[in-house]
């Protein structure tokens, strides 16, 4: 079910984008060269189909619940802890890897999606990267992917395939260098989600991290901006978890009474 899903995700997305690529064509955007809105209404709607897709995968195995796809609450400072060691060997790996390959950071998303010509378009791409994408990503990868796989095949079987995948699946838009840090960051968010039972402090981490490469890379902000962003991008973030966790503890409230 975890690679039918995966892909499901992406056609779902693909016929989407197909959609609004027809529709900007309609009124006289050109389809090789899409616009920065047209760009970033696609890059909107995948993200909704990595959730979409994943929710219903999941029904059709049953009821479906926040806990399967680790949306519930753990321990804060376990999870602190857990987190800023999970952070620290990704970036003493990555920067290994970066010295090691000689490679210097570049992210070409933000451009296409025209953060350079317009405040209104650096403004939702700043949302979309540091705070839909982590909340997306982490519901399709760690959320259902690792979990189904881990299912089948145990912790560290499911980590491995769910880092590679992860990886894989930027290689449209990053150079082949940077792949290997991915996957071991998709690897890394696995360990996490494991140790710490919750998929809330891979979403913290994964806003942290696209926060930092959003501010330093794309935007060139300095760094009490970018520090700014981080806290925000961090603290909105985990007030969607808690709300939809809210949410659900009323209902169930609800339902007993």
């Amino acid at each position: 079910m975890a690679p039918l899903a995966l892909i499901g995700a992406f056609v779902v997305a693909f016929l989407g984008q197909a959609v609004i690529l027809a529709v900007g064509s309609i009124f006289g955007m050109d389809v090789a060269d899409p616009s920065p809105a047209a760009n970033i209404v696609a890059t909107l709607f995948q993200d909704f189909a990595f959730v979409a897709v994943a929710v219903m995968f999941a029904r059709s195995a049953g009821r479906v619940r926040l806990g399967q796809f680790g949306v519930t609450r753990t321990p804060l400072w376990p999870a602190v802890g857990w987190t800023a060691l999970t952070g620290l060997s990704f970036y003493v790996l990555s920067g290994l890897w970066a010295a090691l390959m000689n490679v210097s950071e570049s992210d070409e998303l933000p451009d296409s999606l025209g953060v350079e010509r317009s405040t209104v378009a650096l403004v939702a791409v700043c949302v979309l990267v540091t705070v839909v994408a982590p909340l997306a990503e982490e519901f399709l990868f760690r959320g259902f992917f690792f979990g189904a796989l881990r299912n089948w095949k145990g912790v560290w079987p499911a980590a491995v395939i769910t880092g590679v995948v992860f990886g894989g699946i930027h290689a449209g838009g990053t150079d082949v260098e940077f792949l290997p840090p991915l996957m071991m960051l998709g690897f890394l968010l696995c360990v996490l989600r494991w140790k710490t039972g919750s998929l809330l402090p891979c979403i913290a981490l994964h806003a942290f991290n696209n926060a930092i490469a959003f501010g330093v890379t794309a935007a060139d902000w300095p760094g009490w901006a970018v520090a700014l962003l981080i806290v925000g991008a961090v603290a909105t973030c985990m007030l969607v978890c808690l709300a939809l966790l809210g949410r659900r503890t009323s209902a169930v409230a609800g339902a007993v009474a």
